[in-house]
């Protein structure tokens, strides 16, 4: 290690409100948000008008791609925890991202799920465990953590708002089109995902020395030679294992069984891991675990902006915000990631408020409030169908708002859930819990997909007005199944904040 690196007590020790360091894995993270966001954006569109997919079929290969994406973060994490360390596990997984997103840049139309599978790789690699060395800059009982993982989380979304508009913007011929010419603009659209991956990990190299021994090998006793053995391995194994990944995401039917593999896998293997914990230690793994569930069907409601929400969007919203003319597919891209930013960091100093008064709510009932936000968005979202005009297209001011107020259900679940999965693990299967966190949203994926197949396959061959009708009422479905789990979540908060123990 540089004898420049601060030890951990010293960077836990931090004056403010924020270790400097959280900024450094703040840009890494943007610069790799950009291109997930942007990727996740076009996914859909690019189906149904490049790859001839129906709306049926896009929503599910959506679902899976996506559902792949996050539950390869459980794999990546176990692989961080056991052998790679986080930090080169970040570095490897940004070169495969990198690797895939300049394939699907060269030829999208060819390799469109060759590419993926690499981005689906590198994003397990390189998701959970920068989360998890945001964890590590806090001492366990730092109340500051909460405002931590909210700012980082506003740098996500950063990265999610500009590459979620821009690259949708650009392959639909709204932004550039005068610089790209048309047979190229979805080859662009891509290419941004690579150029800012490289932005990603030049940032993460430059910075890395500040994080001290976080993220370092686990396997630091062991020789020098025999840890490049494993590592090596480690690298091959990802390698080898694409061609798989390739095949089980271009056929839906290998996804399906590959979801009722990896989830009971992942619980077996966190039981078997808490025979070594004591009791105490496992009470706090069961409270995780019905964080990790409940936001299974939070994801599930809220990933329908990539997937039929997108189509919504392309079919159903005209083009103009407070009189400003926008890409409506930009819009839902982006407009929820806008409001991240907005309001994240100061969400998060309402908590430090609160808690100096102690009135903060725990987090189960954050948890809850997370799911009344949602219902009230997804709401907003059925009422548009009541400002439809004849040919079917209705408000994006109104589609907006209803972005608005999920928004603050995302700020009360999403960057609270990656504290608590840190708060709650034992430091030996950080990355591992961290890792079934995202495995939780491959689910969401996975089950937003079949949502999204559903609604449409319900309004298949109907008139732009009629699919409108059936998209808002499927939408208010999901409003009224999103109350019913935070009424749950609110009602149930003093049994888990029983197991949860110590921990806020």
């Amino acid at each position: 290690m540089n004898t420049t690196s601060p030890s951990l007590q010293q960077i836990q020790n931090f004056e403010g409100k924020y270790p400097k360091q959280l900024w450094y894995l703040f840009f890494s993270e943007m610069w790799e948000r950009f291109s997930f966001y942007g990727m996740r954006g076009m996914l859909v569109i690019f189906m149904v008008s490049q790859l001839a997919m129906n709306d049926k079929v896009a929503n599910l290969q959506y679902g899976a791609t996506q559902a792949f994406v996050y539950a390869f973060t459980f794999i990546g994490g176990l692989f961080a925890d056991k052998i790679l360390g986080y930090r080169k596990s970040l570095f490897w997984g940004g070169l495969l991202m990198i690797v895939g997103s300049v394939i699907l840049a060269l030829n999208p139309k060819e390799f469109f799920f060759f590419g993926i599978s690499f981005t689906i790789i590198g994003t397990g690699f390189f998701k959970p465990n920068i989360s998890t060395m945001v964890g590590k800059l806090y001492k366990e009982n730092d109340h500051r953590r909460d405002a931590g993982f909210s700012l980082f989380y506003a740098g996500v979304n950063l990265g999610a708002l500009i590459g979620g508009y821009l690259c949708i913007a650009v392959a639909n011929g709204s932004m550039l089109n005068t610089i790209v010419p048309a047979h190229l603009r979805w080859n662009v659209a891509f290419g941004f995902a690579a150029i800012v991956m490289c932005i990603s990990l030049l940032t993460f190299a430059k910075t890395q020395k500040s994080l001290g021994d976080i993220g370092l090998s686990p396997l630091s006793n062991l020789n020098k030679s025999k840890r490049k053995i494993f590592e090596i391995a480690t690298y091959i194994g990802s390698l080898i294992v694409i061609p798989v990944v390739m095949t089980m995401v271009s056929n839906t039917a290998y996804t399906d069984i590959f979801m009722f593999i990896i989830g009971p896998s992942s619980l077996l293997y966190l039981f078997y891991e808490m025979r070594n914990f004591s009791v105490a230690e496992n009470k706090k793994l069961m409270a995780a675990l019905v964080f990790i569930v409940f936001s299974i069907f939070f994801w599930a409601f809220f990933e329908q902006s990539g997937g039929s929400l997108s189509l919504f969007a392309a079919h159903n919203l005209n083009n103009t915000v407070l009189g400003i003319p926008l890409d409506p597919n930009g819009v839902n891209n982006s407009a929820n990631s806008f409001f991240v930013i907005a309001f994240a960091a100061l969400v998060g100093l309402v908590w430090l408020w609160m808690h100096k008064r102690k009135i903060e709510p725990n987090t189960v009932v954050k948890f809850g409030l997370g799911f009344l936000f949602l219902a009230g968005g997804f709401y907003v979202f059925y009422y548009t169908k009541f400002f439809a005009d004849a040919t079917g297209k209705t408000s994006l001011d109104l589609f907006t708002f209803g972005w608005f107020i999920i928004t603050f259900g995302e700020l009360c679940l999403s960057p609270i859930g990656m504290s608590v999965m840190t708060k709650l693990s034992p430091n030996k299967t950080q990355a591992v819990m961290m890792g079934m966190w995202f495995l939780a949203s491959a689910y969401g994926q996975y089950f937003a997909g079949l949502l999204g197949a559903n609604i449409a396959e319900a309004s298949e061959n109907a008139t732009n007005l009629e699919k409108l009708t059936v998209y808002a009422d499927g939408y208010k479905d999901l409003a009224l199944y999103a109350l019913i789990a935070g009424i749950i979540l609110i009602a149930i908060s003093p049994i888990v904040k029983k197991l949860m123990q110590e921990v806020k």
